[in-house]
């Protein structure tokens, strides 16, 4: 007996490239563990009404690890028929939802611009879920990017919750840092408010990018890199100039999460 897919169907906006950030840095980052698998799997969990970011995702990872193969996940039958067509060996299209209704335990779950549309308060259980399905060393990556991937924010979680939290832009897009706020995930888009820690990233984030405006005539990214540097002294950040020098900044979890209590 078949049993209903667990989440509902979104809006299924995508664009090609439009996750090129998020994938460019789960290849980097992530890259390592998928090479240790076994069995190098990874799921594109929501991937939208056209299946070009789940093609991309696969042509991405093999870069990593040219064993790797993706499954994409929708929940929409009508999404899941259209992208049939596309399958090729080592790339599959599968309706279901937040079960992740594939063989085994995936090493990756890449879920961009899903929860965005749900409630904040089902984010923990949506990623309690998710990250439950994990093989040992996997990660869920969650977050929100704009219509063309110039900003985007994710959160990277293992299979004990969340570790780290990413800042993506296209630096010539960029006024200040705390342009990006507008794709926080749903874990913290409501958390940007005087007293929450994200708010206080995001605005000591604006006074480092002021503080190096005299590195603008030099570009956008070595001011970028110059903020970070500055940012450094009072933020636990989890990455280094390789990263930074790609319009990134990755910031531990525990410093950004939610208050206990707030809401």
């Amino acid at each position: 007996m078949s049993t209903r897919p667990v989440g509902t169907a979104t809006r299924g906006t995508t664009n090609p490239n439009r996750l090129r950030r998020m994938d460019r840095w789960i290849a980097a980052v992530h890259g390592p563990a998928l090479r240790r698998s076994d069995r190098p799997l990874a799921v594109d969990l929501g991937y939208g009404a056209a299946p070009w970011t789940t093609l991309e995702l696969l042509r991405r990872l093999r870069a990593a690890d040219p064993r790797c193969s993706v499954t994409g996940i929708e929940i929409d039958p009508e999404r899941v028929a259209a992208a049939k067509p596309y399958e090729e060996e080592g790339l599959r299209f599968r309706h279901g939802g937040f079960e992740i209704p594939v063989e085994g335990r995936p090493v990756l779950i890449r879920a961009a611009n899903v929860l965005r549309q749900y409630e904040e308060g089902e984010v923990a259980d949506v990623w309690a879920r998710l990250c439950g399905r994990l093989a040992p060393g996997g990660l869920l990556v969650e977050g929100t990017c704009d219509e063309i991937g110039r900003r985007h924010v994710w959160v990277a979680l293992g299979r004990r919750g969340p570790r780290t939290v990413t800042f993506a832009t296209r630096l010539g897009s960029l006024d200040r840092p705390s342009d990006l706020a507008e794709r926080l995930p749903k874990a913290l888009i409501h958390r940007n408010v005087p007293g929450e820690p994200v708010h206080a990233f995001l605005r000591d984030f604006d006074r480092a990018w002021a503080a190096a405006a005299p590195y603008a005539s030099l570009g956008a990214r070595q001011r970028w890199i110059r903020a970070v540097r500055d940012l450094r002294a009072d933020w636990p950040l989890a990455d280094d100039s390789r990263r930074w020098r790609q319009g990134e900044v990755t910031v531990e979890w525990s410093a950004v999460a939610p208050r206990a209590g707030t809401a």
